[in-house]
């Protein structure tokens, strides 16, 4: 298997949604951890938690959680729940670390995965409050996103959306660089 630099992982990274199965061992749950693990983070409080789902009766009951329009995560292996809350991180003012802290290194796990060839998909569509009672969330803690792990199908699949089809053959247009990024202070139109 060739190994990608940052830069390739980066470029390769797509969310697709045609899925289909992939092994999953213990030594991957422990790869990517280990990437998310070497993240930065305020203070190195590292607030980011995960939950590795695999088992397919518990993939079943969190795949209830989901929008009809989700229908395609049942075609993955794995899903990652990203928890955490604001006290495990700095707050300073009014800026709370937890959130851009557990993102980066949930990014950190996203691009090692790119990288040995998988998908991860992170999705926003689930009831949290169901999504947490199945995986046993403390209620005072914050599921960020699911990530859905499994490997790009050289087929589309039939339980995807006529839309999420389409995006499947290419990537979705990006915003281009004038409308984000600004030189020395902020100039948006």
């Amino acid at each position: 298997m060739k190994i990608m630099d940052v830069k390739e992982a980066i470029n390769e990274r797509r969310a697709y949604r045609s899925l289909d199965p992939v092994e999953i061992k213990e030594e991957l749950i422990k790869e990517l951890a280990q990437s998310a693990q070497l993240a930065p983070s305020c203070f190195n409080n590292q607030p980011w938690r995960y939950i590795f789902v695999h088992n397919p009766n518990t993939l079943e009951k969190l795949c209830a959680t989901l929008p009809n329009t989700n229908e395609w995560v049942k075609n993955g292996s794995m899903i990652i729940a990203v928890v955490s809350k604001k006290d495990y991180d700095c707050v300073v003012g009014n800026r709370e670390y937890y959130l851009f802290d557990t993102g980066m290194a949930t990014a950190f796990l996203i691009l090692r995965a790119t990288e040995l060839n998988l998908v991860a998909h992170p999705i926003a569509g689930y009831d949290e409050e169901k999504a947490k009672e199945v995986l046993g969330i403390p209620e005072d803690m914050l599921l960020i996103t699911l990530v859905i792990v499994g490997k790009r199908s050289k087929t589309i699949k039939t339980n995807l959306t006529e839309k999420q089809a389409e995006i499947e053959k290419q990537r979705p247009e990006r915003i281009h660089l004038e409308k984000f990024a600004y030189i020395n202070t902020f100039e948006e139109e």
